[in-house]
């Protein structure tokens, strides 16, 4: 029975550790590592050496800079195509049955990749090429995917990539906090002039996060946004149904 304890306790590590050095985009030494963990930094060295053997670690020999390995984002890359696969029927009903674009996204990093999209049948429409990157702060599907970080994390994200004045962070902020309540979040002309959207997220089991929005001309943004809501919310939960992941 210890023996079955200590072994669950270093994967739980093994599994925090890989979270932190997943967060940061500029590799972690053994003693920031450690500080964040709150764990002896001789554990830390033991297992991260365990992690690089396995791939799922890579160091630059000298571990000062410890970040994920190729490993690791094979295994994301395998998950990713089995969402996007999984996803792209409800995605292609849903933009058939609102005549609008439908995109889904991935969050890495401090940013936001997009990895399918359906195009609307209205003649005037958005349209964005699949492996584009778009911001968080100021689009729907970013903000949305920020909804499932704490105040705090989304705070350190935003800082690492953008210079964010501490009343637009305020505000941005009250914005994912609304986003939380209601499940989704907007994107008024944000982004882009002339171009609106919504947007909802949802987390897979690996812990990836991953954005379904739709984006329209502002022009008639307003008059569709709570029939595209509630179309929205309804497609996502069977999304998460059909990749059988947490609620959210």
């Amino acid at each position: 029975m210890q023996m079955r304890k200590f072994g669950i306790q270093v994967i739980s590590r093994a599994a925090a550790i890989l979270r932190v050095c997943g967060a940061s985009n500029a590799g972690l030494s053994l003693g920031e590592i450690a500080a964040d963990l709150a764990l002896p930094r001789s554990t830390v060295q033991r297992i991260v050496n365990a992690l690089v053997t396995e791939g799922l670690l890579q160091t630059n020999g000298t571990h000062h800079s410890i970040r994920i390995g190729l490993g690791l984002h094979a295994i994301a890359l395998a998950q990713r195509i089995d969402v996007v696969e999984i996803a792209h029927p409800y995605l292609k009903e849903l933009s058939h049955s609102t005549g609008e674009t439908v995109d889904l996204a991935e969050l890495r990093g401090d940013h936001l990749v997009f990895v399918d999209q359906v195009s609307g049948s209205h003649r005037l429409r958005t349209i964005s090429s699949v492996g584009e990157i778009f911001p968080l702060h100021n689009t729907a599907n970013g903000k949305a995917a920020l909804a499932f970080m704490t105040d705090d994390d989304v705070a350190a994200r935003l800082r690492s990539s953008i210079q964010i004045e501490p009343s637009n962070l305020s505000l941005l902020l009250n914005e994912i906090q609304l986003a939380r309540r209601v499940g989704f979040a907007e994107d008024n002309d944000e982004h882009m002039e002339g171009i609106s959207a919504i947007g909802a997220a949802f987390q897979i089991r690996t812990g990836n996060i991953f954005s379904i929005s739709i984006p329209l001309p502002s022009v008639r943004f307003q008059s569709k946004k709570q029939q595209l809501a509630e179309m929205l919310l309804l497609f996502r939960s069977r999304i998460e149904e059909a990749l059988d992941t947490p609620a959210s």
